[in-house]
């Protein structure tokens, strides 16, 4: 093999790359585990980046107007972190020797809040280039907002074969070019290397006519992937595209410069062998011993950034002599452009009926105008879900700062963008679809969940009582299913002023967690009395009484549009002489987090239970002694009707608790 050259790198350079090949083989190989392939093919790539486009500054890694990167084929995380040490970012060399490790700073797929420089988490293949949609989108909306002076970043997204075969890439690439994300640069690893083999062994597509047809700017380096300048002129070229975003192809060859590995399955997942390591390092001239890393190239590497980090000065400086106008801005992002006003939407009358969705739809009504961050959207579903923002437009090429976002019907890859526009910051954003599709926006979800992402996912069409769409349409186990993802707040409110309450409290959070809010489609009794009085007071914390009875034997337990079935069914209890008290748990995980004290005085497990819920019943042994619900696919009639032939009705419910009670029915 030649001689290893790295064309057009500066002296500087050329030394952060050989030592971050020679940390991509390392540390994997400490660890026994990890992909140091991709990561040695792609060092060139990222010094040039980091070193002559990207604005960041190591010394103040959070400032807001830097540019973001993502790694979208975080399987290759070793990358980022050892060109976060040799830039000067706070990974130490221990932090690299500690890759994959218990609790260390370098886990075998990017974390954001673990290690410094991760904006978004990774490695799910494809969802980092829909978070790259999602950061692009919200940086628009805010330099719409606040003007240039104040927001001015660009989103560069690193991208490999896996990460285009996905789905999700396909959807948010092709919702990208619509909106003409011209800050948005997408490099793409062609490196032809999948863990099976070659790509050729079950893809033929053509990623260049493809994203042509997107609408975006394609850029084909070829063979370039060592050579500096050629890679500079492509972003340089990328960042002069003023009207979409661009993708640029680069023909990588997977573990270069090794000539064991190099262009070899093995490169893509294995660590290399002492023989395979030593052979590179000699090549690069290295040393032969692992984690030899020069103390004087982070500082080196600072000081040739001295332009750019004086630019987050410059920052903070402009943002200053704005006046109110930065000051907002700075209280947007600090707030997650939380509602700071006591709006409050017309309540709903008692003893009327609303379907919850509805009820949303009221809220944004009331909540938008004073929420200049908050951008919503649906797949394809605005008005039926409740998402429709009055006093803005929809978001385009046209209209930059469009806060009402049309996704199409692209579920998942909506959610990662919601997803990525929270990461962001300085928005709020709200994604939306029906339900049972959450089942396709899942992966996003629980991406949202792992790294706590101020995301708000809306579902409506919550049960069975979608009606005539069938068993296709109605959700059974997602309640369940989304109540096992940790971190996720999964809120299902008792009539239309609960959801109203709720959604003020969630939209004026300040530290906002990410959060499912599961609506119906079909009417809901609105609670009246004491019944909403109990609402406003314990639906917040999860879960409250509804209705306490003097001398109750049995507590009913329910969620959402079977709380009004319970409270029928109690009124029918109560005319045969039996006392039974009502609760409600909309929320939980914000139940567990309430005093056990609390907890027990709502729940009441001294007493004979039944928890009532259109949906699987696994889970409700928490809570209850026994559960109504549905643990079979739906039907497709009426609703009412649909509910009536899976027992969901106020009849089943007095029968059990006359039965367990050896009451005469």
């Amino acid at each position: 093999m030649p001689e290893i050259r790295y064309g057009g790198a500066t002296a500087l350079e050329d030394r952060a790359i050989r030592q971050i090949v020679g940390v991509a083989m390392d540390a994997p190989a400490r660890a026994r585990s990890g992909h140091s392939g991709t990561a040695m093919a792609l060092a060139p790539l990222g010094v040039m980046l980091w070193s002559r486009l990207m604005r960041h500054d190591p010394t103040d890694p959070t400032w807001f107007d830097r540019d973001r990167f993502v790694l979208s084929c975080g399987h290759a995380s070793i990358l980022q972190y050892a060109l976060a040490h040799t830039f000067g970012y706070d990974v130490s060399r221990e932090d690299l020797m500690a890759f994959r490790q218990l609790h260390s700073r370098t886990p075998g797929h990017p974390e954001r809040g673990v290690t410094p420089t991760v904006e978004v988490t990774t490695g799910p293949l494809g969802q980092g280039v829909a978070n790259g949609v999602g950061l692009a989108m919200a940086e628009r909306v805010l330099r719409s907002q606040y003007g240039e002076e104040l927001v001015d970043h660009r989103t560069w997204v690193v991208a490999g074969d896996g990460c285009l075969e996905e789905g999700v890439s396909h959807e948010a690439a092709s919702l990208a070019g619509y909106l003409g994300l011209d800050r948005l640069t997408v490099f793409y690893d062609d490196n032809h290397i999948t863990i099976d083999g070659p790509t050729e062994l079950a893809l033929r597509d053509d990623p260049v006519g493809r994203f042509r047809a997107y609408g975006w700017q394609v850029i084909e380096l070829g063979e370039r992937a060592n050579d500096l300048e050629a890679l500079e002129a492509a972003a340089r070229e990328a960042i002069a595209e003023t009207s979409r975003p661009s993708l640029v192809v680069i023909r990588s060859h997977i573990g270069f410069p090794s000539p064991e590995m190099m262009d070899t399955k093995e490169a893509h997942g294995n660590p290399f062998s002492a023989e395979a390591i030593a052979a590179v390092k000699g090549l690069l001239g290295l040393a032969d011993e692992p984690f030899v890393l020069d103390d004087d190239l982070p500082a080196a590497m600072l000081e040739a950034l001295s332009d750019r980090r004086g630019a987050s000065a410059a920052w903070r400086a402009r943002v200053t002599a704005a006046g109110e106008r930065g000051a907002a801005l700075i209280d947007q992002v600090a707030t997650h452009a939380a509602l700071d006003d006591d709006v409050v939407p017309e309540p709903y009358a008692p003893g009327t009926t609303a379907a919850t969705r509805r009820a949303l739809q009221r809220a944004m009504d009331a909540f938008s105008p004073h929420m200049p961050g908050l951008v919503a959207g649906s797949a394809d579903l605005t008005e039926n879900t409740g998402v429709a923002l009055s006093g803005t437009v929809a978001q385009d090429a046209a209209h930059p700062g469009g806060r009402q976002v049309h996704f199409g019907i692209r579920e998942f890859a909506m959610s990662a963008i919601v997803v990525g526009m929270a990461h962001h910051g300085g928005v709020r954003p709200v994604g939306s679809t029906f339900f049972v599709f959450s089942d396709y926006a899942r992966p996003a979800v629980r991406l949202a969940a792992l790294s706590e992402a101020a995301a708000l996912f809306v579902y409506t069409h919550d049960s069975v009582g979608v009606g005539e769409d069938g068993p296709t349409h109605q959700p059974i186990e997602h309640l369940m299913s989304l109540r096992a993802m940790p971190n996720l707040h999964v809120v299902r409110p008792s009539d239309a002023n609960e959801t109203l309450d709720l959604v003020g409290r969630l939209l004026r959070a300040k530290d906002p967690v990410p959060t499912a809010l599961v609506l119906s489609r079909q009417d809901v009794a609105v609670l009246s009395g004491e019944e909403a009085a109990a609402s406003r007071e314990g639906a917040h914390r999860g879960g409250y009484v509804v209705r306490e009875a003097e001398g109750a034997r049995f507590t009913l337990l329910a969620t959402g549009s079977e709380v009004s079935l319970c409270l029928a069914a109690a009124d029918e209890l109560g005319a045969r002489g039996i006392a039974v008290r009502v609760a409600a748990l909309p929320c939980w995980k914000c139940f567990e987090d309430q005093p056990r004290a609390y907890r027990d005085a709502v729940v009441r497990r001294d007493l004979p239970s039944l928890a009532v819920e259109a949906g699987a019943t696994l889970g409700w042994a928490r809570y209850a002694d026994e559960a109504l619900g549905i643990d079979t696919f739906g039907l497709s009639a009426p609703g009412p009707q649909v509910f009536a032939a899976l027992g969901l009705v106020p009849e089943t419910v007095v029968a059990h608790v006359t039965r367990v009670l050896n009451e005469e029915p």
